[in-house]
């Protein structure tokens, strides 16, 4: 059997949930790597994602994340003039959920709709020759009727990835079947794949929507019915569409490799020709960066002697190296990673252990983003905190009111549209406004330009469940 060459729309379904916990202290669970500027373009590997699959031969994206994410995800694509559908998942189920979701929607818009699923967290830096591999195994999934993976070449005998071994190939098409899948290996055994022509398993699939719908009934109903039940009594809210929680708390918490890739007879791989990397670890993150004369790579205030083959990246503070080879350096405002590039993959674990410990900063970012822009700390101590808060132009913070602090709020930068029990008034650099205990407040930038302000808290508790929301645009509790 020979498929057509013939370019068809392919409905692109971008996982953006995960919380990258490899690449702590810069991915955290509040910002996770997807949604973080890593890439030597200043975009998010999310950013990039979405860039890849918006051009011809694309349908509307949808993307799947994690109700935390939504307004991220909305600032994001609408600062690449993307439209997508976004789908909130009211709690994490691994990917065979949020799979099973994105083949449904695709359904629902043509019952003939090949799907490609895409994790939000890849680099792959060869556009053309991601689009035009995309569409062969379009072809081949809809011609053969199989579930396509993207199966990368080997750059060298990896034990970070999964391989598969193909099988017979599939008429014409370049594609073949899948003769078995493989865990992650040790090095010998990950030498011995390479020779053998095993691919790395990306984790990237396309397949019809019928098709997936057809094996997840068969290996895996209680996903599909959970899935189903959560689009059928989803709510919109604002630009997002909410999943229902109890009918998606019903979906096991399976990856689709378990669920259906390693028990489904219809399974295929196709041979891609583009660049990949999940940049699942600091190490697997210097491996794609330029290097310098030393064979290092260095990001932000950083400065290095007698220093080799390593990576060293400062999100502010000035760091500094003396005398060490292959070793990753992170620094942020509130943390410091430290480790050899070989044990960059065990960052995961300590993350957990910081969790087990209660430390606040394994998974909140020093930063936290809100869907009217930011704010960071600056000091805090017995009755008082201190913030530097940007709202973004057109941002505007809930009215609310606090029961034990008073606030004072000093514009250094924009104009501020203050409200205090009804009464507005506009505040521009270097003026202060006084917010008592108990007052109905609310902040907004009516201006073009980012509003930048101090806030200096004084009470008796300045924690942030001090906040009794009034009213909120974006529909917050």
């Amino acid at each position: 059997m020979t498929v057509s060459s013939r370019a068809r729309q392919v409905h692109p379904v971008v996982i953006a949930g995960g919380s990258g916990t490899r690449l702590w202290p810069v991915s955290r669970d509040t910002m996770p790597k997807q949604f973080v500027s890593l890439l030597d373009s200043g975009r998010s590997t999310f950013e990039e994602t979405i860039l890849r699959v918006s051009g011809q031969g694309f349908a509307r994206p949808v993307v799947v994340t994690h109700s935390d994410f939504r307004f991220v995800v909305a600032e994001q694509l609408a600062g690449l003039g993307v439209e997508a559908d976004i789908v909130l998942e009211p709690e994490r189920r691994d990917s065979a959920a949020a799979i099973a979701v994105g083949a449904l929607i695709a359904a629902g818009r043509d019952e003939d709709a090949v799907c490609l699923v895409l994790a939000a967290d890849h680099l792959i830096p060869d556009g053309d020759l991601f689009t035009a591999d995309c569409q062969e195994a379009a072809a081949a999934a809809a011609g053969f009727q199989r579930i396509m993976l993207l199966g990368i070449e080997p750059t060298g005998p990896s034990t970070a990835y999964g391989y598969i071994a193909p099988g017979a190939p599939l008429g014409d098409s370049g594609a073949f079947t899948v003769e078995r899948f493989a865990e992650k290996p040790n090095r010998e055994t990950a030498e011995t794949y390479v020779a053998e022509g095993y691919r790395w398993n990306s984790g990237n699939f396309v397949f019809p929507a019928r098709l997936m719908q057809e094996e997840l009934s068969t290996y895996a109903p209680e996903v599909l019915n959970a899935a189903r039940g959560a689009l059928e009594a989803a709510v919109r809210d604002l630009d997002f569409l909410r999943l229902d929680a109890d009918a998606f708390a019903r979906a096991p918490r399976i990856s689709i490799d378990y669920a259906v890739m390693e028990k489904t007879r219809r399974a295929g791989v196709l041979k891609t020709r583009f660049r990949w990397s999940d940049i699942g670890s600091w190490d697997a993150m210097f491996d794609v960066k330029d290097k310098d004369a030393a064979g290092n790579v260095l990001e932000g205030a950083v400065s290095v002697l007698d220093t080799h083959g390593s990576f060293v990246r400062s999100d502010e503070v000035l760091t500094t190296v003396v005398g060490l080879d292959d070793v990753v350096v992170v620094t942020t405002p509130d943390a410091v990673l430290v480790t050899s590039r070989e044990r960059a993959g065990e960052v995961k674990s300590l993350v957990a252990k910081l969790h087990a410990e209660k430390r606040p900063e394994a998974g909140q970012h020093h930063r936290i983003h809100r869907p009217w822009g930011w704010y960071q700390r600056i000091d805090i101590g017995d009755r008082f905190q201190v913030k530097h808060i940007c709202v973004k132009p057109g941002g505007i913070l809930s009215l609310q009111r606090h029961y034990h602090r008073a606030e004072h709020w000093v514009v250094v930068r924009g104009t501020a549209e203050v409200t205090v029990d009804g009464a507005v008034k506009l505040f521009h650099e270097n003026e202060a406004a006084y917010l008592p205990i108990g007052c109905t407040h609310r902040l907004h930038n009516p201006g073009k330009i980012p509003l930048k302000l101090i806030e200096v808290q004084v009470g008796s508790y300045t924690g942030e469940d001090d906040i009794v929301r009034i009213e909120d645009i974006y529909a917050r509790n």
